[in-house]
């Protein structure tokens, strides 16, 4: 597989934890829920989002209705997030739950759309539409509901025929940079292109730019 795509069956994309799950719901005793709380997180939902967020792959997410809760955090563990017009993004953990916002939520939702709005919609739990999240820069863009198949297909097979290490690297470099100086950032692009440079993607790159012609990457 060259590329990931993932979006959700039915008419939501994801409405986040199940309320009625034994393991979490009030027929346990406090202390047993906190128990199961810490292991499920630990070891379902945090493995997720981190297999997910690390993937070395092109990740393309189409939000195909509402994302709520958890449902955001695993929205935003993609790399292009292409959402329809109807789709919406909530925080309810805050407002309805009495819960802090998981699945990485309270770490991507600042770094994409600052801390103000981060915080707003947290304590709110307002309903965020697709456009307004597109203009925010917390998604890659949001078109027509019978556009976001063709939309997300196209975005996809550009990525698979793209050059595999580069595009593997692009996340990992952007969000390095935004824990690393200037100089260290400057560092890693060098020992990086350094590495990239001398691949076969970067031969064909060049060759297709000589001959004025799309490239054709393996």
């Amino acid at each position: 597989a060259r590329v990931l795509v993932l979006t959700g069956a039915g008419r939501g994309f994801c409405a986040g934890m199940d309320l009625g799950d034994p393991l979490t719901g009030l027929g346990t005793s406090r202390e047993e829920r906190s128990a199961v709380t810490r292991e499920v997180m630990e070891k379902e939902t945090n493995a997720l989002i981190r297999a997910l967020y690390t993937l070395p792959k092109p990740k393309v997410i189409a939000v195909n209705g509402v994302a709520a809760g958890g449902g955001v955090g695993v929205a935003l563990a993609g790399d292009i997030v292409i959402a329809s017009h109807s789709a919406s993004f909530v925080q309810v953990f805050t407002p309805k739950l009495g819960l802090i916002p998981d699945c990485g939520c309270t770490w991507m939702l600042p770094h994409l759309v600052g801390r103000a709005r981060a915080i707003g919609l947290t304590m709110l739990g307002e309903r965020l539409p697709a456009e307004t999240a597109a203009e925010w820069g917390l998604i890659w863009k949001a078109v027509p509901d019978g556009e976001l198949a063709g939309a997300v297909e196209t975005v996809a097979r550009h990525l698979a025929n793209g050059p595999r290490a580069a595009l593997a690297l692009v996340a990992e470099a952007i969000d390095r940079g935004g824990n690393h100086t200037l100089d260290e950032q400057l560092d890693f692009e060098r020992d990086t292109n350094a590495l990239l440079n001398a691949s076969a993607d970067f031969e064909e790159g060049v060759r297709a730019f000589m001959e004025k012609r799309a490239p054709r990457f393996d």
